[in-house]
């Protein structure tokens, strides 16, 4: 028996991003309450001051952080930036963003289909 798989449309991904050179890695401080809310999916997104200069493509280490005891739980959860919304427009203040979480890592702009990848 064989069996013929074909798909209706190309599969397009999450999100692209235009030089994977330029990634930059930062770890956050995750209050207890916001960590599990994006452990569980319900939080794609985070608000923070936009010190680091956070682009699409950054990977961020969350860590969970009790600031009632002042110490790291030693829990992490990883996230890819899949969008930010820059301050000083929609309610957000300048040199703040909303950034965009995805589980998943970018992948190279051009790559459209990445079934095989």
């Amino acid at each position: 028996m064989t069996s013929h798989t074909s798909f209706s449309e190309p599969f397009v991904p999450q999100f692209q991003i235009q030089n994977p050179g330029l990634r930059q890695t930062h770890e956050l401080k995750t209050w207890p309450s916001c960590f599990a809310a994006v452990k569980a999916g319900n939080k794609p997104f985070d608000v923070r001051e936009n010190d680091r200069s956070f682009q699409v493509g950054d990977m961020l280490i969350l860590r969970e952080f009790d600031p009632d005891s002042g110490q790291f739980t030693g829990r992490t959860a990883t996230r890819w930036v899949s969008y930010v919304l820059e301050g000083g427009a929609f309610g957000v203040q300048p040199n703040w963003c909303v950034l965009g979480f995805s589980e998943q890592a970018p992948i190279p702009a051009g790559i459209t289909d990445i079934r095989l990848w």
